[in-house]
Formats: C-alpha cells, sequence, structure tokens
C-alpha cells in the first residue's frame, strides 16, 4: 500500500508538474473521485490525467481533486452537468436513480459468478445499452471501458459470517442501489446506506454492523481500525467504475484533442483493469496482515445460491426498474451468462 500511495503521489505530481504544464493550456480538465489518494482508482485517474496532459502538449491541464474534496460520487453527475468539473469515474451503483439499468450486475444471474462474466457482459452488448442511456440521460461522454472495483463482498465487526444464514438480522451497509437493498434483505439482513467517505465514522459508532464493500477500499480506508474483523467472500456482484466526462466539455475540444482523451483511455484500460485486480489482491493480504478473518463458501455454494436466487430474476428487474431492452439482451445472452 505504501507503494501505491508514493505511485499515486507521483502522478499527482506529474499532472501539475509534468512537460505538458509548460504549454499554454487552452482547457482545463479537473477530475473529481472521492476514493482516497492511495486508492487504485484515483491512481488510474491520475495516471490517465497525466497522459491527457503531456499527449496534447499542454493545451489540456488537468487537475485531479481526490478523496471527495470536491464532491461524493453519488453528486458529481450533477456536477458535470453545471460544467462545476470536466470528468469523474462513478460506481455504476450511484447512477442507478438516474439510469436504473446501471443496476444490471444486482440480477441473480450476475451472483456469484466468475470475474470474465461480469467482464463479458460490460463490454459487449450489454454495457452499451447501458452507456448509451448514460450518455443521453446524464448529459457526458463516455471515455470507454469500465474500470472494474473489483468483488464485492460482506465485511463485518463484532459478529463472524461463515454462511448466508449469518447475515439474517445484521445491519449491512452498501453503496447505494436498489439492488444491494434487495439482496441484503434476501438473506434477511437490514440494508443500511451510507456515503463512503463516512463509513469509518459510522463504523465505529456501530451505525451498522457490517458492509458491502472490496477488499481494496477496505484496505485503503484501513477499517480494521475502525472495527472490521471478518469477511466473507460471498462475490455478490462486480462493481464498475465508468469514465465520463461532461458533454459540454467535450463538445468543446477540437477533433484531435477529442480523439486524444479518447484514446488515451481506450489504449490503457488493460492496464488500470490489471492494477485494480492486483491492488485487490494486495489488499486481501494487507486485511490479512491487519487481523481481517475470512470465510469463503466456494464456488460450488455460490453456485447453489444464485439458483435459489434465479426464480426472482423477473421480480427483481421490476423493482430495479431495468429496460425490456436490457432484459431482452440479458435473455439471450443467458446462456454465456449461466456459468
Amino acid at each position: 500500500m505504501r507503494r501505491g500511495i508514493l505511485w499515486a503521489a507521483c502522478a499527482v505530481a506529474a499532472i501539475i508538474c509534468g512537460p505538458g504544464a509548460r504549454a499554454e493550456a487552452q482547457f482545463k480538465l479537473r477530475a473529481s473521485v472521492d476514493t482516497s489518494l492511495s486508492h487504485a482508482r484515483t491512481q488510474s485517474v491520475a495516471d490517465y490525467l497525466k497522459k491527457v496532459q503531456e499527449r496534447s502538449g499542454g493545451r489540456i491541464e488537468t487537475e485531479l481533486f481526490h478523496s471527495g474534496q470536491l464532491y461524493r460520487d453519488r453528486d458529481v453527475v450533477k456536477a458535470l452537468r453545471q460544467g462545476s468539473v470536466e470528468m469523474a469515474a462513478p460506481g455504476n451503483w450511484v447512477l442507478t436513480g438516474l439510469v436504473p439499468d446501471a443496476d444490471v450486475f444486482q440480477l441473480p444471474i450476475f451472483f456469484g459468478q466468475l470475474a470474465s462474466v461480469a467482464y463479458g457482459a460490460a463490454d459487449g452488448k450489454i454495457g452499451q445499452l447501458v452507456d448509451t442511456q448514460f450518455q443521453q440521460k446524464l448529459q457526458v461522454k463516455i471515455l470507454g471501458r469500465w474500470l472494474p472495483l473489483g468483488y464485492q463482498n460482506c465485511y463485518a465487526t463484532s459478529k463472524p459470517i461463515k454462511s448466508f444464514d449469518d447475515w439474517a438480522g445484521m445491519k449491512i451497509r452498501n453503496s447505494g442501489g436498489a439492488g444491494q437493498s434487495l439482496r441484503a434483505k434476501f438473506f434477511g439482513a437490514i440494508p443500511n446506506l451510507t456515503a463512503w467517505p463516512d463509513v469509518p465514522l459510522a463504523l465505529s459508532q456501530g451505525t451498522f454492523d457490517g458492509l458491502c464493500s472490496t477488499d481494496e477500499s477496505l484496505a485503503s480506508a484501513k477499517l480494521w481500525e475502525a472495527g472490521v474483523k471478518y469477511g466473507f467472500e460471498d462475490h455478490e456482484f462486480i462493481g464498475f467504475y465508468v469514465p465520463m466526462i461532461s458533454d459540454r466539455f467535450y463538445r468543446q475540444l477540437p477533433a484531435d484533442l477529442q480523439k486524444i482523451v479518447v484514446d488515451t483511455w481506450q489504449e490503457n484500460i488493460e492496464t488500470y483493469r490489471k492494477n485494480m485486480e492486483t491492488a485487490q489482491e494486495e489488499a486481501h493480504r494487507t486485511l490479512e496482515k491487519n487481523g481481517v478473518q475470512f470465510f469463503s463458501p466456494g464456488l460450488e455454494a455460490l453456485s447453489k445460491i444464485r439458483q435459489k436466487m434465479m426464480p426472482t430474476q423477473d421480480d427483481v428487474a421490476k423493482e430495479l426498474r431495468l429496460s425490456a431492452p436490457l432484459m431482452s439482451q440479458i435473455k439471450a445472452e443467458s446462456g454465456n451468462l449461466s456459468q
């Protein structure tokens, strides 16, 4: 994690002091994320901004605001529309109020699946359908393929979770979206919605008994210091950060700069994805070193739970207000998704 913090600090410094900054800037590209400087998403965005500034010869001057310094993810889309910031990469789970189809990975068919299944859906026609709605409804330009946060698991403070039955009666924090609340209720838990910057204090005060998040998010926030002692690797879903810039800003750019902001993301997304996966692996080891005990139900148990959940899929889709075209595509790909 120390190497990650140093890498991120260097990347942020390069945005300000790199060779591209010496040219006279024509456009200002400010990016907002609400994760900490050491978080892998923050590092990916920092690297992207550095490369955009350099490749544009300084015509685009970039600046990164992390840790919610400007906006929390749930508020950043409004800021993009108002021109208060030009770039963000909010999690798909905080976009569901504006684009319900962003909650697609909360469907039972994705529960406990291999990462390759989620990636394939996000990169294919399913993701394209959602992207189209993002661009139309949010007035943004999607830069390209989404950045995976990693498997969403369950973590607890005083009570170890060794089976799905242990969820019953626990108050579990989630990051937003009706799908996560529905799943918590399916296992008999009480859903709680708390913004990520407020989680450490809420945990230490006992506002909830556990939370759904990822190893990387917990490690970057050192949540063992806030009381997290147990992890349950149920692979509920893979969340994705959606890279976007203000459509108004994008349209102001000349064609060569439009190409740079899009191509730079597309050319680096595979590296960013690998870095995110590595960060999750390192974070898992960090959590274990700091006393967090993990329990894994295993792929067979996850498959059985998924099959138990599947009869509820149509009802879940209605509750999530998923569109008919999206559900038609899900059904068309159900053979590939049911692994």
